[in-house]
């Protein structure tokens, strides 16, 4: 058929399909009364006990897994009777095509009631008609997709047939109530869980008689005396008048705005704490919070003054956006050393200018660089998480601008806030400009000037380097940060799983192909280009930028690793580093990124001084080593933790055909606790600095695999469980896999399919275990990733 015939039809089908969900919702509102939030308003939630004890834990094991965050299927947010509330969009929030930017939609934030949402262009999916059982289950989007999935079950076969879109670009329907006959007819597969076994019966009646009954959602319960106490100190702390403490505070919640905060002192042991979000308020501590909304936490508030207050959260966590923040004595200690009691003065506080506040080199110029450099290095997991959880959820348009593993050191804040570094940062204000002063809809032409600024500053930077560090002088591993002895967030893993990725502390796996070394600066523009800068509302210009600009902050860093190894060794590094590397960046500074000449203080006594590095920073940081995801953890005899270490042997052929990111559940011989493992694949790549033709730059024979103990990331693609008494089967049959035939083969006798009967029996059990572990930084995983092979 032509073309121009094809057009016809599809003008034609959208007209049909118009027409029948006008008419649909004609007969609807016939039967129940015509919808508006009001019918929802008077619903009591009296029966608080019921929701809390027995729906909100289904709707989370069974809903939240799939529906939570930016990336929620149909933007339908169940991780909180808010979201549930608000329902579902038709618009995509993830659009890197878009010319302009999108009106952003966040709960808590863009809008405080049902009917502001319905203006947003939000439709329900509880029945907002009459109220009565018949109406409650019959108009409601949310009972209408769980009914029918009971009606139209998985297909019984072991791979679920190409009807089940499951890429992460698909497209989707995002029926509202007057279309969801005719897409019921359309789509009988799609019912709720999409993709997934279908809810017991009893699970199945738990939630259709709640819904029939109003689906009444409790308000959230009132913080405890205790809460309250701890809630008014730091508040009171943060708002204080003085110049100095209001722009600390700035400071504070410009980096904090992601995270969870909470009291560890009122932790209970393997409970989840209270959380709290960071918040600028129009009004001040004592009063209810008026939260003030922005699209950049930067941008200006409106008011002569905001005040930052915690705004307690009630939604369930979810791993993929976990950021949990101890506030505890010791470290408001510190933050009284740093940015109190410090010989400074703050004389004006900075406007909102974008070209002032999407700087912090001169926004917070007035505050000394250790204190800032301190803060962030103090929690320096939380400050690089921020990237990967931030507001983003998931971002392939910062994410495929980093290997898929590598490790990250610090340099000590004895060097990185020193006179003569302050007085460079100081002179480098302007080459230090982020894309960030550019509103959400901007031209990505505009990079090019940023592209110019940086080069001055990596010129400078070497010049100013070669300057002071003359001799070989502080390039030893003395030179960087050892966490005070203490602190184990001296040293960091990152691994990136296609469009995601996860920070650990500590240095785990084989020893990467790259490595990073971090200043203030760059940790700084870090969290600026890729947490306080990004708006996951903008547009492609906005998007394509950040993603060309974070190019040059990953070969910084690169480059002051390079900087330890001897002089000719670095450029063959280097080159290593960018086979087959196109021009779309290193143009601007391939001549400048590697040009500091001066000799490291390290001698090396083989032809691989890259690995004798990595020994030497490791000694370094060796009493700063966490040890929680090491194998040595495992509650397993010595014979089982030797066959486990065996999978993260695998690579090449073998690693390529195993999915990104796998979760193992290994049930002891003793019949003790089930012992959790995560087995990584590290994609290896000849560069990644092309910014399309991801594929093309891969480098299959060189990828790797890195098993840890515990769970590690937040979207698994497959499970496995297998018996203790069963690993040696395990690890040879995947050391034997060299086709999508024997990975096939090993899921046979060990996968848990998204098509297993018994799927949800599993979620339940390794998700309870992952929080029963770590009830403060655990959460509830997503399984929009999860494979069907």
């Amino acid at each position: 058929m032509r073309a121009g015939k094809w057009k016809i039809w599809l003008m034609l089908a959208v007209v049909v399909c118009a027409g029948c969900a006008a008419l649909a919702g004609l007969e609807l509102d016939k039967q129940y009364g015509r919808a508006t939030p009001d019918n929802r308003a008077a619903i009591s939630s009296d029966a608080d006990e019921h929701f809390n004890q027995q729906i909100k834990p289904l709707i989370d094991a069974r809903c939240v897994v799939c529906h939570a965050c930016y990336d929620s299927p149909c933007q339908l947010n169940m991780a909180s009777t808010d979201g549930i509330a608000r329902g579902a969009h038709k618009e995509k929030v993830y659009d890197g095509t878009r010319l302009l930017a999108a009106t952003p939609n966040r709960l808590t934030l863009d809008a405080h009631s049902i009917t502001q949402w319905r203006e947003r262009g939000f439709f329900p999916v509880l029945n907002e008609r009459s109220q009565n059982p018949t109406a409650n289950t019959q108009a409601s989007v949310l009972a209408r997709m769980l009914e029918l999935k009971q009606q139209q079950p998985l297909p019984d076969s072991t791979i679920l047939p190409k009807a089940f879109d499951f890429s992460l670009n698909r497209e989707q329907s995002c029926p509202t109530i007057e279309e969801f006959d005719h897409f019921a007819r359309r789509e009988p597969l799609a019912g709720m869980p999409y993709g997934l076994p279908a809810l017991s019966r009893d699970e199945h009646q738990l939630l259709i008689s709640w819904l029939a009954q109003g689906a009444a959602m409790p308000a959230s319960a009132p913080l405890s005396a205790q809460q309250q106490a701890e809630v008014a100190k730091l508040e009171q702390w943060l708002n204080a008048d003085d110049l100095n403490r209001q722009l600390s505070a700035r400071y504070i919640y410009e980096h904090l705005f992601t995270s969870q905060l909470y009291f560890s002192a009122l932790h209970t042991q393997h409970q989840t704490p209270q959380f709290y979000q960071l918040v600028r308020s129009k009004t001040p501590p004592g009063t209810p919070i008026d939260v003030i909304s922005t699209r950049r936490p930067f941008d200006d508030p409106g008011v002569t003054r905001p005040y930052y207050r915690l705004l307690a959260l009630s939604a369930t966590i979810v791993n993929k956006t976990h950021q949990p923040y101890d506030i505890n004595a010791d470290l408001l200690a510190k933050w009284q050393q740093w940015f109190v009691d410090a010989d400074y003065q703050v004389s004006e506080l900075p406007g909102y200018e974008p070209e002032v506040a999407a700087n912090p080199l001169t926004a917070f110029v007035q505050l000394p660089v250790n204190a800032r450099y301190r803060f962030m290095l103090e929690r320096a997991e939380n400050t690089i998480m921020g990237y990967i959880k931030g507001p983003v959820c998931r971002g392939q348009v910062a994410l495929n601008v980093i290997n898929d593993h590598f490790w990250v050191y610090f340099v000590a804040p004895e060097m990185a806030s020193s006179k003569d570094v302050e007085e460079f940062y100081l002179s480098q204000r302007d080459n230090l400009r982020l894309p960030a002063e550019k509103d959400s809809s901007t031209l990505a032409l505009s990079w090019v000037a940023f592209a110019k600024r940086q080069g001055k500053y990596v010129r400078a930077r070497s010049a100013f380097l070669n300057r002071v560090l003359q001799d070989g002088r502080h390039l030893t591993e003395q030179g960087l940060w050892h966490g005070d002895g203490a602190n184990d967030n001296a040293s960091l893993t990152v691994f990136r799983h296609f469009d995601n990725a996860t920070v650990v502390k500590g240095l785990l796996g084989q020893p990467p192909k790259t490595a990073w070394v971090i200043d203030y600066a760059l940790l700084e523009r870090i969290h600026y280009l890729l947490v306080a800068g990004f708006d996951v509302y903008g547009n492609y210009g906005h998007q394509l930028m950040t993603r060309l600009y974070m190019d040059f902050l990953r070969m910084e860093g690169e480059s002051n690793f390079l900087t330890f190894l001897p002089p000719e060794e670095r450029r063959r590094e280097f080159n290593n580093w960018y086979q087959k590397s196109g021009v779309e960046l290193t143009a601007f500074i391939r001549d400048d990124i590697n040009s500091f000449a001066q000799p490291s203080g390290l001698s090396f006594s083989t032809d691989k001084p890259k690995a004798e590095l990595y020994q030497r920073f490791a000694a370094h940081l060796a009493k700063v080593q966490p040890t929680r995801h090491q194998l040595s953890q495992a509650s397993l005899s010595d014979n089982s933790r030797a066959l486990l270490a065996e999978l993260g042997k695998l690579h090449g052929t073998t690693a390529s055909i195993l999915p990104e990111l796998t979760m193992i559940m290994v049930e002891p011989a003793d019949d003790g606790e089930v012992q959790l493992f995560t087995l990584i694949r590290n994609s290896a790549h000849y560069n990644v600095n092309s910014l399309f033709s991801e594929a093309d730059n891969r480098n299959p024979a060189e990828d790797n695999m890195t098993l840890v103990y515990g769970l590690l990331g937040s979207y698994p693609n497959a499970f496995w469980r297998v018996k203790e008494a069963d690993l040696a089967k395990l690890i040879a049959q995947a050391q034997q896999i060299n086709s999508e035939q024997d990975y096939a083969r090993l899921l046979d006798n060990f996968g848990v399919r998204r098509s297993n009967p018994s799927f949800w029996a599993f979620s339940d059990k390794l998700n309870r275990q992952f929080m029963h572990n770590h009830p403060v930084d655990s959460g509830w995983l997503d399984y929009n990733r999860l494979e069907n092979r």
